[in-house]
């Protein structure tokens, strides 16, 4: 219809001018807030993957032809849209991706402790409370073994790593109140191995998942399915996709071991199952697995209530 350039900042006054039409976008930073504001205009906006949209791309990329691609992408019948977040469900989704950095810090500060101790010929045993525990008594009482510079990098290290822990516990608590504030999010936690860091980091990632037919097809976008490789009517199933949300995915999978290992009641069908399955595969195949099923009842829990 028309070709324009605009500036970053005159974009939403430029939608709010438009008469009813179809707003189509990548689903990039800030694109489900552009969508939101489309919606309170009388905009049908439509955000899709960027990598659904690559192969519109014809020839060599440049603004003009993403803009070709998003809108050729836009009117295909059997193109995913994604579903637009709520204020709430962007906040929820930012509290665990502060929670993940977190973590992510600990687990690289844990790690070069025990380089350090290791280069010094102290082993420490595996685990975070085990490292925490022994920094703590290095910190305190010392060690011939390692000089006044070390013994102070690891008090600084152990002040450092209890700040961490604290913020890690705030946010921790923070979203348990609020997996209690929520009834879908209490319905999920009824599904064994699930808990508030799961049910909470699924609503806020899938909403109601409704964007999703079945529960298989929410387990694929999570990347729990086999790949395949089909050609010539033979069809070759190798490793799980690793597709969407890593995070999400992760934590599923830990749910799953922990179904497998630490629930008391085996008798429920699904722990029952998931018995059945490890005497028949690996244990790694059968969190996968358990993963995969408990991803599927959450999708009829969701979309079903």
């Amino acid at each position: 219809m028309f070709r324009k350039r605009l500036q970053r900042h005159r974009l939403l006054d430029f939608l709010g001018e438009l008469p009813r039409c179809v707003v189509a976008m990548e689903a990039r930073g800030g694109a489900h807030h552009i969508g939101r504001y489309c919606l309170q205009n009388v905009l049908e906006p439509r955000l899709m993957s960027p990598l659904y949209v690559r192969p519109y791309v014809k020839v060599h990329k440049n603004d003009d032809r993403d803009a070709e691609a998003i809108a050729e992408a836009a009117t295909r019948p059997t193109m995913s849209i994604v579903a637009i977040k709520s204020e709430e469900q962007l906040d929820l989704q930012a509290l665990h991706r502060a929670r993940e950095r977190l973590v992510t810090d600990r687990t690289r500060l844990i790690n070069q402790g025990c380089g350090f101790l290791m280069e010094r010929g102290i082993r420490v045993g595996a685990g975070r409370h085990v490292f925490q525990k022994e920094l703590t008594r290095l910190a305190v009482e010392g060690t011939d073994d390692l000089s006044r510079r070390i013994l102070l990098l690891l008090a600084d290290m152990a002040s450092e790593l209890n700040l961490i822990n604290d913020r890690v516990a705030a946010i921790d608590a923070e979203i348990k109140a609020l997996a209690k504030t929520d009834t879908d999010m209490q319905r999920l936690m009824e599904i064994p191995g699930v808990g508030p860091t799961i049910a909470t980091a699924l609503v806020a990632a899938v909403g109601t998942g409704r964007s999703f037919g079945k529960g298989r097809d929410l387990a694929a976008w999570l990347g729990l399915v086999p790949r395949q490789i089909t050609t010539g009517g033979k069809a070759k199933l190798i490793g799980i996709s690793k597709h969407g949300n890593r995070s999400l995915r992760k934590l599923f999978i830990h749910g799953a071991r922990t179904l497998l290992h630490l629930v008391r009641d085996r008798t429920l069908p699904i722990t029952t199952w998931a018995d059945g399955l490890m005497e028949r595969a690996h244990v790694n195949v059968a969190a996968v697995a358990v993963a995969n099923k408990m991803a599927r009842v959450a999708w009829a829990v969701l979309t079903k209530g």
